[in-house]
């Protein structure tokens, strides 16, 4: 029986767990008429490549987010989509806790100055801030939000969140109706919201004004989220305090003026990238192909 032909949009498939789809499926680089399924690991699919593959009938995305495939010509075309939902929500909440420590206590500009060899020239450096006993804001409390709000509870002097509508979910935690309200109480605030139109610049000039010059931003969920030449211009001038970033709007392009910042921890969009979890994620793509492949059900579809 001959391997049913893939489309493969990842550009490093070990990154994600799926270093040997090649023995299972038949690839292609391109899309082509007789491609039935595509893989993408967070390029997307648009109506260009669907419509240059009329055959295609499934995209299998090896990430959460699907806001850079076209939904709405995949649905018109009947074409499926999956994602790997809850595998990688552990890792991007330890990472979110991670950057906010790190950004408060300065752990990467503490590692350059003993590296420098500065602490026996300068002594100590200047004293950081305390990340324990702080209003932690999370934008967005759906399983990524929700998994902060968890973690952070216990040193946090207080959990809030902001989502469209209340959630049960968070009937320990104070809500706030809009991300600049939530801002304006928090010290921290977390965005751990979808990317895609809907929230795009969710995390606006006002939002980042209202958090304030002693406020602490942290981005785990999409570059697109932030307005990122209005936070750039507020950390640069002390509008606001700090900044903990995973996401960039034009990955993997990071702005010069924000790489010159001392005040902000830049991660190169690490959120799922650990060596358990990127395989959870493979195996997930893997069993959505091999479902959709047998006739069966799709285990997460969008």
């Amino acid at each position: 029986m001959p391997k049913p032909p893939l489309l493969m949009l990842i550009e490093q498939p070990d990154l994600f767990g799926l270093a040997h789809i090649g023995d299972h499926y038949d690839l292609r680089a391109q899309p082509e008429p007789g491609i039935v399924a595509a893989v993408s690991s967070g390029n997307g699919v648009d109506a260009a490549m669907m419509e240059a593959a009329p055959d295609l009938k499934m995209i299998a995305l090896s990430v959460v987010g699907y806001d850079k495939v076209d939904v709405a010509a995949a649905r018109q075309r009947g074409i499926a989509i999956t994602n790997t939902p809850d595998v990688l929500t552990d890792d991007v909440a330890d990472l979110a806790i991670g950057l906010m420590i790190a950004v408060a206590r300065r752990l990467p500009q503490h590692d350059r100055f003993v590296r420098q060899g500065r602490w026996p020239q300068e002594g100590p450096p200047a004293l950081a801030r305390r990340a324990s006993g702080r209003r932690i804001g999370v934008l967005g409390l759906g399983r990524i939000g929700q998994a902060i709000a968890r973690r952070a509870a216990p040193f946090a002097a207080e959990i809030g969140y902001y989502s469209r509508a209340q959630r049960e979910e968070g009937e320990a935690y104070s809500y706030h109706d809009s991300p600049r309200a939530l801002a304006e109480w928090a010290d921290v605030l977390i965005v751990a919201v979808s990317g895609g139109p809907d929230t795009a610049g969710l995390v606006s000039r006002a939002v980042i004004e209202a958090l304030g010059p002693e406020g602490t931003l942290i981005n785990i969920a999409r570059g697109s989220v932030v307005d990122e030449p209005a936070m750039i211009a507020a950390l640069t001038d002390g509008r606001l305090g700090s900044a903990g970033l995973d996401v960039f709007a034009h990955e993997p392009n990071v702005p010069e003026a924000l790489i010159q910042l001392e005040n902000v921890v830049l991660v190169p969009h690490q959120g799922s990238a650990t060596r358990e979890t990127r395989a959870a994620m493979g195996q997930l793509v893997l069993d959505n192909l091999a479902a959709f492949f047998s006739g069966k059900s799709l285990l997460t579809p969008i």
